[in-house]
């Protein structure tokens, strides 16, 4: 019950902002739902985070991404399978919430194949199988499919890109949301620990980031605004996502920011 009063308050929160953010906008870029602009109230300091995040992804996180993209094909795959498997306990709750039982059986038979045969994901035996990987979902998609609008759009320290409504849809997965810390680390399973955990979580954004090496460095040397280049990608790719809408976005593919497609 305090989770379903803490959920609620947040969506009425995420509402009263959105509707402030649409009020009166003059925002111009027209892609959420019904055609309402996103807008960037913060911009200015979105921009001064992004730039942040730009330096830090220079110190840091690039050169790790470019030593892991020395690493044999077989382990880069391995892993980048393993926390595909992993992202399942979140896309089949949210499966479910949308009322996609299809998905969400599908999702479930996939978890457990690659979770048992595929030896905890390493191998897509599910794939091998004839099982296709489906969209991966998550809370924002599913405020968004509710009809709540993106809100306001934020770049997050570190994490990146995001709207009002999907830093609520973090929220409630850091607040709770994600079955695989509740099952595994509050239970204490003795399977993973809380390094695991977030381990795995810093793997999917490793793995993400050296598949796009080239992909970033590329849209950065030929965009004229880096920052309203990637705030536009973004929020086309969240966009087409609530919409189920499996065309291409711009130079990006519809896997969840996986891989973006080099000019």
């Amino acid at each position: 019950m305090k989770q379903i009063i803490k959920y609620s308050v947040l969506i009425i929160i995420l509402q009263l902002l959105t509707f402030h953010a649409f009020a009166g906008s003059d925002g111009t870029i027209n892609i959420s739902k019904n055609n309402k602009p996103v807008k960037d109230c913060f911009e200015k300091i979105n921009r001064a985070t992004f730039a942040l995040n730009q330096g830090l992804d220079k110190a840091i996180f690039k050169p790790i991404a470019k030593g892991y993209n020395k690493l044999p094909t077989p382990i880069k795959n391995g892993s980048s399978n393993f926390v595909s498997n992993i992202s399942n306990l979140v896309t089949i709750p949210n499966n479910i919430l949308q009322g996609d039982f299809k998905s969400a059986g599908t999702n479930t038979i996939r978890l457990i194949i690659n979770t048992t045969l595929g030896i905890v994901g390493w191998y897509d035996a599910a794939e091998a199988m004839g099982l296709q990987k489906l969209d991966k979902e998550d809370y924002g998609q599913t405020l968004g499919k509710a009809g709540i609008g993106p809100g306001c759009y934020l770049v997050l320290p570190v994490l990146g890109p995001s709207t009002v409504r999907d830093t609520v849809g973090s929220l409630i997965n850091l607040s709770g949301g994600d079955p695989f810390y509740n099952i595994t680390i509050k239970n204490d399973t003795h399977y993973f620990s809380e390094p695991d955990y977030y381990s795995t979580r810093a793997t999917n954004a490793l793995d993400f980031r050296a598949k796009n090496l080239g992909s970033l460095e590329n849209l950065e040397k030929n965009s004229v605004d880096f920052y309203a280049a990637v705030r536009s990608l973004y929020l086309q790719d969240r966009q087409k996502k609530i919409a189920n809408n499996s065309s291409l976005t711009e130079t990006m593919d519809n896997s969840d920011w996986e891989e973006i497609e080099e000019n």
